[in-house]
């Protein structure tokens, strides 16, 4: 079943396009300071090996805004333009006017409409940064999050709610309010001279449900590009999971540009597992392919689990280590579909479904290690170098099934 996108505008950042007609992009954000230009060019590296088409970082103080030119110079001469999104809370209508160079080279800027001041102020420093971004002629993400809501907007419509005949209830109200913020901030931008295809919006909340639904009710009264994230998501598993159901039910509807995994960073642990995440969500949807996938059963009390176990990991490891050199030889090797299976259960089914897939006999069955091609018996394995045999066989296969990259 092919899933079909809500229709939005096209907002370009930097190179990468993002909208309903483009492939929903892959952001993450460093959590360095960015100060250290080091650090923080180190990051961003890091994440865009792992496949982060955008980066985002934090400018919250002089010496922040100050860095951003020396960090793009640096990520340019070691090879890597990955667009930079300048994170301004605040004090953006001040950094983005001091730095000339830093608002010109940072290729989108993050607004939270919450908090750019109360009134008049508010009025003014949100226009301070739209006419920046107009003068650059760069687009704007209008972030509104559930902790930083606008309050003056918040407690106008409580007001209003409690006159009602029928008043929603809380919750209800701060959806209400989430949307509107968003929306009259873009209309806001847009009666500044902004086009609407230099806005993204998001509407972030911490709780999955909450989040789904006023995403939803955003979506139903707009065509703007959506930047859809589960804030604080939590780390680990909890995050990985949570970010993972939240963002499946609204893509699955159609919803969504382009996501981040937000996820609580652990000590030891690379930031690039945000990333990887989401890599990993795009394509167990089957809305993006990065590399080959490979179906794995669980084990059970039928399956060889050392032998089996071990495959499965050396296999996904090689094909992991082999991607980046198979991705410039070979056209459409990432949507090739394999099988490492552990019984006679599910096993040769499984491998007969796959472009090429491994049946391994299970506890108390026979010894025999069928491999399949395109669905068809190609040969059964023997000895003590399986792996290897299968993997001479996987190289083979691609080889000969996709077309060498166009280098000319």
């Amino acid at each position: 079943m092919k899933i079909q996108r809500r229709k939005t505008t096209t907002v370009k950042i930097g190179d990468v396009p993002m909208g309903s007609e483009h492939p929903i992009v892959l952001q993450s954000m460093t959590n360095t300071p960015t100060a250290d230009v080091d650090l923080t060019v180190a990051q961003t590296i890091e994440l865009a090996k792992a496949g982060s088409e955008l980066v985002r970082l934090t400018v919250n103080d002089f010496e922040a805004a100050a860095a951003i030119p020396a960090i793009v110079s640096q990520l340019e001469k070691k090879g890597f333009n990955v667009p930079i999104i300048g994170d301004f809370h605040y004090n953006g209508h001040i950094l983005l006017t001091k730095y000339p160079d830093t608002a010109r080279l940072l290729a989108k800027y993050r607004i939270n409409p919450g908090n750019v001041g109360k009134g008049r102020t508010h009025d003014d420093n949100f226009a301070t940064m739209i006419d920046v971004a107009l003068k650059h002629d760069k687009p704007v993400r209008i972030g509104v999050n559930w902790g930083s809501l606008d309050q003056d907007l918040f407690t106008s419509m409580m007001d209003a709610n409690a006159k009602l005949p029928e008043p929603k209830d809380f919750k209800g109200v701060v959806y209400d309010a989430m949307v509107k913020s968003a929306l009259d901030s873009a209309a806001q931008a847009q009666a500044l001279g902004m086009k609407k295809e230099k806005i993204v919006l998001s509407v972030k909340m911490s709780e999955l449900q909450d989040m789904v639904h006023v995403y939803q009710l955003l979506a139903a009264q707009s065509d703007y590009v959506l930047h859809l994230g589960l804030t604080e998501a939590g780390g680990s598993l909890k995050g990985v999971a949570s970010s993972s159901a939240a963002l499946a039910i609204l893509m699955q509807q159609g919803i969504g540009d382009t996501i981040r995994v937000s996820l609580t960073p652990e000590p030891g642990v690379s930031r690039d597992q945000e990333v990887k995440a989401g890599k990993a969500i795009l394509q167990s949807m089957g809305l993006r392919y990065f590399m080959p996938s490979v179906t794995s059963c669980p084990g059970c009390g039928r399956t060889n689990s050392d032998k089996f176990v071990h495959l499965a990991k050396d296999v996904t490891e090689y094909i992991e280590a082999k991607m980046p050199e198979w991705k410039q030889r070979y056209v459409g090797v990432e949507q090739l579909n394999m099988a490492v299976m552990g019984c006679v259960v599910n096993g040769p089914g499984e491998s007969k479904y796959a472009d090429i897939g491994i049946s391994l006999p299970g506890s108390s069955e026979k010894p025999s290690i069928p491999v399949y091609v395109d669905g068809k018996l190609f040969k059964n394995l023997k000895g003590d170098d399986v792996k290897d045999q299968f993997i001479a066989i996987l190289e083979n296969y691609i080889d000969k099934k996709y077309a060498p990259v166009n280098v000319a």
